[in-house]
């Protein structure tokens, strides 16, 4: 399958104290043209975000220093993280955990082991609705400098 313009562009984070889960992951999305960065715990997430926001997030729930509920919550909640997507990667598979995921403002839940067609259906899915509201989002900042142009040009 070829990759499209906005695949190529996209930057994943994966986010997982397990070198190996992280390695499995990227090997799964590799021949898809992503540019993946990996981290192995709860605050070089958070440090990761800070430096370069990714496109999307791939956290593991199971972390040292801070879990991946506490770093979801708190990037859902910072107005300059909070439409990142975020996909939970995890071992744990009870309904209370998923229902946890989604409090913390999870955008969707897999389970390991993963499948590497669900993970890469998955994450094609929100990225592309990454992209349109990053596209949305352009076109409202244009359009408002259009009209502001228009309305100073209107006032002389």
């Amino acid at each position: 399958m070829p990759t499209s313009v906005a695949q190529s562009a996209s930057k994943i984070l994966i986010a997982d104290d397990d070198i190996r889960n992280c390695e499995l992951l990227e090997a799964y999305l590799a021949n898809q043209g992503y540019d993946i960065q990996m981290v192995y715990n709860g605050q070089q997430t958070l440090d990761a975000v800070a430096k370069s926001p990714p496109d999307l997030i791939l956290l593991d729930i199971m972390m040292p220093r801070m879990s991946g509920y506490e770093v979801c919550q708190r990037l859902k909640t910072d107005k300059a993280t909070h439409e990142i997507p975020i996909v939970m990667v995890t071992a744990l598979a009870e309904m209370g955990d998923i229902e946890k995921a989604v409090q913390a403002g999870a955008d969707d839940f897999l389970t390991k082991p993963v499948n590497k067609l669900e993970l890469t259906t998955r994450v094609r899915s929100l990225l592309r609705v990454r992209h349109l509201i990053n596209e949305r989002d352009r076109l409202l900042a244009y359009i408002a400098s259009v009209e502001g142009l228009h309305e100073a040009t209107e006032a002389k």
